[in-house]
C-alpha cells in the first residue's frame, strides 16, 4: 500500500514513519506539510537521515487520490475537517489522528474545540477507531476517527465492565497522567524544562476536550448516559499515559473474578494485556509499543474496583492505533508493522 502523511513535522507523523518503516506491506510515498514544502523530512528530524529523505509537499487532493491508497492526518484539531471531504469525494481512505471527526454532537464540538464541526455528510461517515471494540465497523470504513490518547487508555480499561453492565450507572472517577509529548512539538511555556522538571500539575480540570469523547463512547456501549469526572495531569516524562479509574460495581466480586472477565473479553486482542492478580502495570512496560496493559484490584472493603490502564500516548494513543486501524481496513493482521517489543528500561 502507498501511504501519505499530512502534517509531517509533528510527533505523530514521526511515529507513523517509524512504524510504517517496519510494515511489510506499506510504503510512505508522500509527506504533506504546508509550512515545510520542499524541505526533506530528515532536515526536520535528523534521526531519519538516510532513512526518510522524502521532500515534503503542498496538499493536492487529486494528486493524492491518484498516487496513494490511504492518507493519515497527523494535524492539529480544526485542520483535517477542511481537507478530508475532498479526499473522501475522490474515493481515498482516510485515518484522522486529530479530534475533528470523533464527536457526533455539534454543540459539544463547538464548546470543546472552539469551532463548528464538519458537515454531517462527512461526520456521519466517520467510524470511531477504537480498534478492539469497533473492528467490524472499521473493516468497512472510508474514514476513521482515530481515538484520543486519554480516551484509548480509559475506554479500554473500562469496556469489559461497561459491555457486561457490571457497573452502577453513576459518575466514574478517572485520574490520568501523561508525559510531555502529549502536548505536541510546538513551544509552550507549561512544558519548558524549568517549568516541568521535578513538577507535576493538573490541567484542563473539568474542561478537557477528551471528556465528551470518553462519555460518548461509554454511553454508546452502555446504552444509558455515562458521566465521568476526568482529571488529567502532566508529569515529567517523555511518553506514556497511566489512567486510574475507580468504579462501583452492581454485585460483589473479588479480584480474580474481575481479572477473568477482562481476560475473556480481550482474549482475541493481541495488544491488550491483563496483569495477574497483585501486579499493576507501569508506563515503562509499554514504552514505544502498541500495547495497552491493564491491572485490576477489587477493594472489597469499599466495594470499589480500581482499574489501572497504561499506554504509550504516541503509539497506542495515536500512531500505533492508526496503523492497527489501517491493517483492519485492508484485511491485514492487526500486528503487521507493530510487532515491536517495548523499549526497556
Amino acid at each position: 500500500m502507498d501511504v501519505a502523511i499530512i502534517g509531517g513535522t509533528g510527533y505523530g507523523a514521526a511515529e507513523l514513519i517509524r512504524l510504517l518503516h517496519h510494515h511489510p506491506q506499506a510504503n510512505v510515498k508522500k509527506i504533506i506539510s504546508q509550512s515545510n514544502s520542499g524541505v526533506k523530512m530528515s532536515e526536520v528530524y535528523p534521526h531519519l537521515t538516510n532513512i526518510m529523505e522524502i521532500e515534503m509537499e503542498d496538499f493536492d487532493a487529486e494528486a493524492l487520490a491518484k498516487e496513494v491508497d490511504v492518507v493519515f492526518f497527523a494535524t492539529p484539531s480544526n485542520v483535517s475537517k477542511h481537507r478530508i471531504p475532498e479526499l473522501l469525494d475522490l474515493g481515498v481512505k482516510v485515518i484522522d489522528l486529530s479530534g475533528d471527526f470523533r464527536l457526533t454532537n455539534r454543540e459539544l464540538y463547538k464548546e470543546y474545540y472552539g469551532e463548528e464541526m464538519a458537515s454531517d455528510k462527512y461526520v456521519n461517515q466517520a467510524v470511531y477507531g477504537l480498534s478492539e471494540i469497533y473492528r467490524e465497523e472499521i473493516r468497512k470504513a472510508a474514514l476513521i476517527a482515530n481515538p484520543g490518547c486519554y480516551p484509548t487508555s480509559v475506554t479500554l480499561g473500562l469496556m469489559p465492565l461497561i459491555d457486561h453492565q457490571w457497573t452502577i450507572n453513576e459518575t466514574l472517577i478517572i485520574d490520568a497522567k501523561t508525559g510531555v509529548s502529549g502536548a505536541g512539538r510546538s513551544l509552550s511555556l507549561n512544558v519548558h524544562y524549568s517549568e516541568m522538571n521535578e513538577n507535576m500539575k493538573a490541567y484542563g480540570v473539568g474542561k478537557h476536550k477528551h471528556i465528551p469523547e470518553i462519555e460518548q463512547i461509554l454511553t454508546d456501549r452502555f446504552s444509558e448516559e455515562v458521566q465521568v469526572v476526568f482529571t488529567p495531569h502532566i508529569v515529567p516524562m517523555t511518553r506514556g499515559i497511566l489512567s486510574t479509574m475507580y468504579v462501583d460495581l452492581k454485585d460483589s466480586k473479588n479480584t480474580a473474578e474481575v481479572i477473568d472477565l477482562y481476560e475473556q473479553y480481550y482474549k482475541n486482542d493481541p495488544f491488550v494485556r491483563i496483569r495477574k492478580e497483585g501486579v499493576m502495570p507501569a508506563t515503562k512496560e509499554v514504552y514505544g509499543s502498541n500495547y495497552c496493559d491493564i491491572g485490576l484490584y477489587m477493594d472489597e472493603r469499599t466495594n470499589k474496583l480500581i482499574v489501572v490502564s497504561v499506554i504509550d500516548n504516541l503509539v497506542k494513543g495515536a500512531a500505533g492505533q492508526a496503523v492497527q486501524n489501517m491493517n483492519i481496513m485492508f484485511g491485514l493482521d492487526d500486528m503487521a508493522g507493530l510487532e515491536l517489543l517495548p523499549t526497556y528500561p
